[in-house]
């Protein structure tokens, strides 16, 4: 069979070749060397019983020293009748021969092969024709003292079967041969079953189908493994099904995250980057960046470049943060480089954090500043009452009054500052239950109706006997409260005042408050709702307003998950329009 045609073969082909060879030449050589050692056991017999005839003969000379006819009536006794015994002197001289009579010329038998080899070594054996009887013998020859003496057997068919090891212990081996060539094919047959299944599942597994089909494999410790390695795989298969799940999370929360994440590798090539650090990279540079590792070229990226730089000779974990300050906004720049030298590059833009804190000073100035006011005042007529003592009463309870009104000014602003700061944790400050905002809305126009009744108010309403929301009352009350004492302290005298409830659905209910006052120049109504911030400082001071109203409103609107808005109206007047959730 030719290399070629054996490399196509199947693999239970060659299997079973593999095996039915060496099976073949271990038998072989087993046959072999059976087949010797029987043929040797055989021969060393038949020496054995040669040599036992030569040193009888030996013996029998040594003592008796016999005529010719005593010798040849004493081999006549031995159990072989075609036994041929010869007896050699050191001349070489026959002196007697069993197969020949008394007399009979002979040659010289120093040359003979079997009487050369017993010289040199235990005995000579030799298989040849005889030329004195003309017949082939098998000899044996021994060298004794005084002589050589030489049994021999002829060699004919039967002395030939005799010498010929027995085969019968061949054909056991054949029968053994082919009982085992069937077994070889067999376990290579099952071993390849195995095999041929993996083959299938490994197919298989390429396209992802083996899942809809049941391989089966042997009951064996192949199958086993076999089985071992199909579970596992399908662990591994899963386990990299998860994985990418889980990879695509983590890119989808990457691209919708606020911040701006980039990974680059280890040459600066860009590995994943989402939509801000695009869009905040574009920003940073005065080109248009066509791709994110562009980035390391902008001069605002001298300082993390050079850290990357000075990362990568260190080859250990490390991070950097600058600011950046560009176009009127404010950017935290955040770089970290890993063992294996890839890094990443976050990006948030703080400009409304800074623009907050910003904000944070401005109100602390406006806290400070307006508790300064009623303090310095109620400092200011206690003063004057204890440097004066000889005050007269009317005078002193005058000052005594004006300093009340600040005390209670003063008492108002902390209020409102504590209404508001709870309000910043509200989830946890303030419970929610079943509220009915008629009843809110008749509290509040009864607590307030001596005000409405002095300044000649009228109020109009406009919605139904219950109007049901989940929520917190007390903060429902500030919203109306607020909105009717702004109305009082700024829209003027004889004012009328609608509230209604104007529409609803499935998740909201919609408010409008509206006045026919002065109204509110346009340049002020986007600041309404700033703490602190009042339209005319110097009148809302005089009326002892706190600047806190409008934006309690707003944030207990936020609570309730709606939102407020303020326009003028077109005929006079300032409307507000909110909205509330209903759960």
């Amino acid at each position: 069979m030719s290399l070629y045609k054996f490399k196509r073969l199947s693999l239970n082909k060659k299997l079973f070749f593999y095996f039915f060879s060496i099976f073949l030449l271990m038998l072989s050589i087993i046959s072999v060397f059976q087949y010797r050692r029987e043929h040797h056991f055989r021969t060393e017999q038949l020496d054995k019983q040669l040599t036992t005839y030569n040193f009888i003969i030996n013996n029998y000379i040594n003592e008796q020293n016999p005529t010719w006819d005593e010798l040849q009536q004493y081999v006549s006794l031995f159990p072989e009748s075609s036994i041929r015994v010869t007896v050699i002197d050191k001349a070489g001289n026959v002196i007697y021969d069993s197969s020949i009579n008394e007399g009979s010329p002979t040659t010289n038998h120093l040359t003979r092969p079997e009487i050369v080899m017993s010289q040199t070594s235990e005995f000579g054996k030799y298989i040849r024709h005889s030329y004195s009887t003309g017949i082939d013998y098998y000899y044996v020859a021994h060298h004794f003292k005084n002589r050589y003496v030489r049994s021999a057997l002829p060699y004919n068919v039967n002395l030939a079967t005799m010498l010929k090891a027995n085969t019968s212990f061949i054909y056991f081996m054949l029968v053994v041969f082919i009982f085992a060539v069937g077994a070889l094919y067999l376990i290579s047959k099952n071993f390849y079953e195995s095999i041929d299944r993996l083959r299938v599942f490994t197919q298989k597994a390429e396209t992802e189908d083996f899942l809809e089909t049941n391989i089966e494999f042997p009951q064996d410790e192949l199958g086993e493994i076999s089985r071992n390695i199909v579970r596992i795989y399908k662990l591994l298969l899963q386990t990299k099904d998860e994985v990418i799940r889980e990879r695509e999370k983590l890119i989808m929360h990457l691209q919708i995250s606020q911040e701006g994440l980039g990974i680059f590798s280890s040459d600066k090539k860009e590995i994943l980057a989402n939509t801000h650090f695009i869009q905040y990279t574009n920003i940073l540079s005065d080109q248009q960046c066509e791709s994110s590792d562009q980035i390391f070229s902008i001069p605002e990226f001298a300082d993390i470049t050079n850290f990357i730089d000075q990362s990568f000779l260190n080859n250990e974990l490390t991070r950097k943060r600058i600011l950046i300050e560009k176009g009127g906004r404010v950017f935290s720049v955040q770089c970290i480089v890993f063992q294996d030298n890839t890094f990443e590059i976050s990006i948030n833009d703080i400009s409304v954090q800074e623009h907050e804190n910003e904000l944070k000073r401005h109100l602390t100035q406006n806290i400070s500043h307006e508790l300064k006011t009623p303090v310095s005042s109620i400092m200011g007529y206690m003063e004057s009452i204890l440097e004066n003592p000889n005050l007269d009463e009317e005078r002193q309870r005058f000052f005594i009054e004006r300093s009340f009104l600040q005390a209670q000014r003063l008492t108002a602003l902390l209020q409102d500052i504590s209404t508001l700061n709870k309000m910043d944790e509200a989830k946890r400050l303030f419970e929610k239950e079943k509220c009915n905002i008629s009843e809110v809305i008749l509290d509040v126009l009864n607590d307030v109706n001596l005000q409405i009744e002095q300044r000649e108010f009228e109020i109009h309403t406009n919605f139904g006997h219950e109007i049901f929301i989940n929520g917190n009352r007390s903060l429902l009350y500030s919203i109306f409260r607020n909105l009717l004492d702004n109305a009082l302290a700024h829209a003027g005298e004889r004012i009328t005042i609608d509230i209604n409830c104007y529409r609803e659905d499935e998740r909201f209910y919609y408010f409008s408050f509206t006045d026919n006052g002065s109204g509110v120049a346009q340049e002020h109504l986007n600041r309404l709702f700033e703490r602190f911030y009042r339209v005319d400082r110097g009148r809302s001071r005089k009326l002892g307003g706190t600047g806190l109203g409008l934006a309690i409103v707003k944030n207990a609107i936020f609570y309730h998950h709606g939102t407020i808005s303020a326009k003028n109206v077109p005929t006079g007047g300032l409307s507000f329009v909110f909205s509330l959730c209903k759960h």
